[in-house]
């Protein structure tokens, strides 16, 4: 399955509880237009290789910023980040 990175960036999405689940994981107190400008960079800096669809979910991950982020394959909604474990 080809995963098309320019549409996900193009209409990536959060919601209002979203925003704080992404605050509260990453333990940050960004406002919403910081954690959308975070996202979009994040999402733009990854290589396509560590984009990956599992089921209806895609799954980004980004070694650098140790974080991955988990998007809705239909909504392009962002679902939640999680902090990658330092293994």
């Amino acid at each position: 399955m080809k995963i098309d990175k320019e549409k996900i960036i193009k209409n990536i999405c959060c919601t209002d509880l979203v925003y704080g689940r992404i605050n509260k994981k990453l333990g940050t107190s960004f406002s919403e237009k910081e954690i959308e400008s975070l996202m979009l960079k994040i999402l733009s800096e990854t290589g396509l290789k560590d984009f990956s669809k599992t089921g209806k979910n895609y799954y980004v991950t980004n070694r650098s910023h140790n974080i991955r982020i988990t998007i809705n394959s239909y909504t392009f909604r962002i679902i939640t980040v999680d902090k990658l474990s330092s293994n």
